[in-house]
């Protein structure tokens, strides 16, 4: 426990140092001060105002920024530490393949969830400032959303990041998946419902495999409860899970799909050459 400690911290302190940190800082820090500049916070549309506002506005830019962030910058983990021997140097240490491992896992998952968090708390301080009222409920339900899908993303980066031994193959690998799931938001699966006779309920099952999709359906239904903005899907999806129980799936089931990637990761980064 205390070498998984030591390469978490020794990680975060690299990564903090590191420009990808600063840039992901400013991007998000960025965002929310627009809002405020441009008075985001107060006015009203369709129904929504204040810090609620600001948070569907930063949730639909997150579905889409969060995850390419996190695997472009991530899944080059353990080659880049392969290639410039630090992989080799820190294994020279008493310190474990499974405690080096997950204490990078842990690390990443610090520092890429950071700046988010700050972003947030600086919504919520200037919400308190301006005295508008405060979704309690969606502010906290948000951040653990966040938590949720940057687990998921890490558990694939360092999948992949294990499984490839070169930085360029990784990243390629990385973006691919990234479109992938990004072109199975809607594209993909209109598509086939459109040129094929597949159950639509079978479509609406593969989609909630997406952990983008759960990400996305998990945001809007603490907007729209009815899943409206949806269409049918939200029909199927209403009746099979529930308001309550979809809203623990969209939380649980990216943790535990980050968590298998990252087992498998795991196996196959111990049973592979190290150096």
């Amino acid at each position: 426990m205390k070498n998984l400690i030591l390469v978490f911290s020794t990680d975060i302190k690299e990564s903090l140092r590191s420009k990808w940190f600063l840039f992901y800082t400013l991007v998000f820090g960025g965002i929310i001060a627009l809002f405020f500049i441009t008075g985001v916070t107060e006015s009203r549309v369709q129904g929504f105002s204040g810090l609620s506002r600001v948070l569907l506005i930063f949730i639909e830019i997150c579905i889409v920024i969060v995850p390419i962030f996190i695997l472009i910058n991530t899944v080059r983990t353990i080659a880049a530490d392969r290639d410039s021997n630090v992989l080799e140097y820190l294994l020279s240490f008493p310190i474990s393949l499974k405690e080096y491992f997950f204490g990078k896992i842990l690390g990443k998952l610090f520092s890429t969830t950071l700046p988010i968090l700050g972003a947030l708390a600086l919504a919520l301080v200037w919400s308190i400032f301006k005295s508008v009222q405060i979704p309690w409920e969606v502010f906290f339900y948000f951040i653990l959303l966040i938590i949720s899908v940057n687990i998921c993303f890490l558990g694939f980066s360092f999948f992949i990041s294990s499984l490839v031994k070169t930085q360029e193959i990784a990243l390629a690998i990385a973006f691919f998946l990234w479109l992938f799931f990004l072109a199975f938001l809607d594209i993909l699966l209109i598509g086939a419902l459109i040129k094929t006779t597949a159950n639509a309920e079978l479509i609406y099952s593969i989609a909630l495999v997406n952990p983008l999709q759960v990400f996305r359906i998990g945001a809007i239904v603490l907007f729209d409860p009815q899943l409206s903005v949806i269409g049918p899907a939200s029909y199927f999806i209403l009746d099979e899970f529930g308001k309550n129980f979809l809203m623990v799936y969209c939380l649980v089931y990216p943790i535990l799909l980050g968590c298998i990637f990252s087992f498998i990761g795991y196996k196959i980064f111990k049973k592979k050459d190290l150096v």
